[in-house]
């Protein structure tokens, strides 16, 4: 990438608000996902990792800021497209994180057709429903019952989910469902006292950018915001870690905009 994205490396600062508790995430080799797990660690929790196993590089890299942050890390690559590999990730964390008090869901899969509806195969429709939805309803039916009271799911979603692309239809589709599962989900876990709440990136410098627009449409990400630029990951980090924390202890089926300025209602 050019240029390369911030994760926080030389900025984030912990203070302690997740000390001691067990985090899990998904795409968390890269991008948001390791933004947030450097935060975490630098928070005080120990972090799972799923990620594809092609992206063992990039998930080193995340392994290594974690560890440099005195904070267990744990691999679990595979592609969560299947429930059994979603089930094994659940194992992987109660094993060798000993329990669980944060998911994360933000593995995502996108790929931008400048020609709508036409261009959408059904295998690419099928892998993003996969990979955006199915995997995170596996994810959370199976951590549920591993979760205390003081838990908290956090879903990413998108400014997609209110503002959708044409060129993105299938996966803006994903990722409003996303923001309806939460709420619903919220409602029903609030009395176990499981909070579950949305963070919803506009358009943030990550890897997935440049992998699945076309170049200009690349280069040009995130100049049509208020702000006038594309977000970092290091900018978006830090709503996960409010509603990782007992700081968001009353704030429940919220969904919370990193967008730049784009309206998200």
């Amino acid at each position: 990438m050019v240029p390369t994205a911030d994760h926080g490396e030389e900025s984030y600062r912990g203070s302690g608000r997740l000390q001691g508790r067990r985090a899990l995430i998904t795409g968390g080799d890269s991008g948001i996902g390791r933004a947030v797990a450097l935060a975490f660690a630098r928070e005080g929790a120990d972090v799972l990792l799923n990620y594809l196993e092609s992206e063992q590089v990039d998930a080193d890299e995340t392994v290594r800021l974690i560890e440099a942050a005195g904070r267990k890390a744990v691999r679990c690559p595979g592609d969560i497209r299947d429930e059994a590999v979603c089930q094994k990730i659940i194992d992987t964390a109660m094993q060798e994180l000993g329990g669980l008090d944060i998911l994360v869901n933000n593995a995502a899969y996108q790929m931008a057709q400048m020609g709508g509806i036409a261009d959408i195969t059904t295998e690419q429709f099928d892998r993003v429903m996969k990979t955006n939805l199915y995997a995170m309803f596996w994810l959370c039916k199976k951590a549920i019952p591993h979760l205390e009271p003081g838990s908290a799911i956090i879903n990413t979603s998108s400014i997609q989910a209110v503002n959708p692309s044409p060129e993105l239809l299938d996966y803006a589709t994903t990722k409003a469902g996303i923001l309806n599962f939460s709420k619903a989900l919220a409602m029903e876990l609030a009395e176990k006292g499981i909070r579950v709440n949305v963070v919803a990136p506009g358009p943030i410098w990550t890897p997935l950018i440049p992998a699945t627009m076309p170049t200009e449409r690349a280069e040009g990400h995130g100049e049509n915001v208020p702000l006038g630029r594309a977000g970092q990951p290091a900018e978006v980090a830090p709503a996960y870690v409010f509603f990782a924390s007992q700081e968001s202890s009353y704030v429940t089926g919220e969904m919370l905009g990193v967008t730049g300025g784009q309206p998200t209602k």
